[in-house]
């Protein structure tokens, strides 16, 4: 028996001025990826083997972003705003083609979880013509109503055009629709602008696959599911929906959080067996942490690996690059970025390592920076195996340091220092006794007031 082809189309053709800010609405972060990303994702997961992409005019980068998350994604123009059927029939080229399947998703509902578009096709495949999502708000007003009747669905009514008794109806439209690929656009076309604003509603296709004969029915999910975003308020809503699902994961999968409300994940996060992870922690994208390892509290970390047994914190920060290898220790106030941090070094604090390796078993002493920046270019620092960086010691970049070498406290290091060599490069102590005492006596003289005359 072949896979049911199917064919998911995003409609991201909406404005979103109330999100006040000149960014698409649906390229804004949740999770640390743009809401496009969780609908595509959550599409392609479903076994949407086919993506369309419908956008507005002038939205290069949503198109861009689609075609990196979903490289064979198809992008269409829907040059003017004329309603949610108008936005699906831009996408008729990829319609034509009949898949088994068809679904229709929003782009700013990114709580979309992939099991619920499964059940959408599953209704699809039962020999229903529409499947539409339905949800139980526990407050229906605002929301068009799903009518209805020996089970299936008769039409979904909006509210300004409900009955006393549709008003009653607690079962609502999430938006979502699937589509019997071999009707979808007989449907479709026949849906007409008949209404007060003179659009094309997609919500429509269900009274008219009745009319020709096709069933329609009607799922329900929880709200969540269907969230969609239009403001800031509402994306922040659906950032404390994303944030408890990604804890909920992370503890069901073996991780020990404290306090996991204080602790933020991107939906990227990765985390390996027996991770513990202390309260006030936020991991950016890209972050994977390995088997064993300790993020201490108030820890910042984004676009890095963590390696088994390693601790990090409290209060560091790893930034892109950084890759740590087993039993490294980070301290407090450790920022590193652009590094590999081999295993079992340690910088355990007040310290920058910035496009540098360190080798394995080195030791980084409290306030080394690696001078990489010259104001023009980028240069890396090679620490070796088993080095030892005294305190207060500045790296300048190009520089090696050869495995076993030492580096004396508050050294400016600017040539390479060979392995197993002392390395001191500071002013040499000058000692001047009695200097103190005869700097205090002239200040103490300095105060005294002249003798008045006789």
């Amino acid at each position: 028996m072949h896979p049911r082809t199917c064919l998911t189309i995003v409609l991201a053709a909406g404005e979103g001025t109330r999100m006040r800010s000149p960014l698409p609405k649906v390229l804004h972060p949740l999770g640390g990826r743009p809401l496009l990303e969780h609908v595509l994702t959550t599409a392609m997961l479903a076994g949407g083997a086919e993506i369309a992409v419908v956008v507005g005019p002038d939205h290069a980068a949503v198109a861009a972003t689609a075609q990196r998350i979903a490289p064979g994604a198809q992008i269409f123009e829907q040059s003017e705003r004329r309603g949610t059927a108008h936005a699906v029939l831009a996408a008729k080229q990829a319609i034509a083609r009949k898949p088994d399947d068809i679904l229709v998703v929003f782009a700013d509902t990114p709580l979309l979880r992939p099991e619920t578009l499964t059940r959408l096709r599953a209704v699809i495949a039962g020999g229903a013509a529409v499947a539409v999502l339905g949800f139980t708000p526990a407050d229906p007003n605002g929301y068009g109503r799903l009518v209805m009747r020996g089970g299936e669905l008769v039409a979904i009514r909006e509210q300004r055009d409900a009955s006393a008794d549709e008003r009653r109806i607690g079962f609502c439209n999430g938006g979502l629709m699937a589509l019997a690929g071999e009707h979808a656009l007989a449907i479709l076309e026949r849906i007409g602008n008949a209404n007060a604003k003179s659009e094309y509603y997609l919500t429509d296709a269900v009274a008219i696959a009745r009319d020709m004969g096709l069933k329609a029915l009607a799922i329900e999910t929880g709200e969540d599911d269907v969230r969609g975003i239009n403001t800031k308020a509402q994306l922040a809503q659906a950032e404390a929906v994303l944030q408890d699902r990604l804890r909920s994961a992370a503890l069901e999968a073996g991780v020990t959080m404290t306090a996991p409300h204080t602790v933020f994940l991107s939906a990227d996060t990765k985390f390996g067996r027996d991770v513990t992870i202390e309260p006030n922690v936020v991991f950016g994208p890209g972050v994977t942490v390995e088997d064993g390892a300790v993020i201490r509290s108030f820890s910042h970390l984004e676009g890095a690996h963590v390696g088994k047994g390693a601790r990090v914190g409290p209060y560091a920060r790893l930034r892109p690059g950084a890759e740590l290898g087993a039993d490294v220790h980070i301290g407090n106030f450790v920022e590193v970025k652009a590094a590999t941090i081999e295993a079992g070094a340690k910088a355990n604090h007040l310290a920058y390592i910035g496009d540098a390796r360190i080798g394995a078993g080195a030791n980084i002493g409290a306030g080394t920076i690696t001078c990489n920046y010259d104001g023009i270019a980028k240069h890396r620092t090679d620490i070796g195996a088993g080095a030892f960086i005294g305190s207060n010691s500045s790296l300048v970049a190009p520089v090696k340091i050869g495995d076993g070498a030492y580096v004396g406290s508050g050294s400016v290091v600017t040539k390479n220092v060979p392995a197993d060599a002392l390395a001191v490069a500071r002013a040499p102590q000058t000692v001047k006794e009695g200097w103190a005492k005869r700097l205090r006596q002239i200040k103490v003289l300095g105060k005294k007031k002249p003798a008045k005359p006789a």
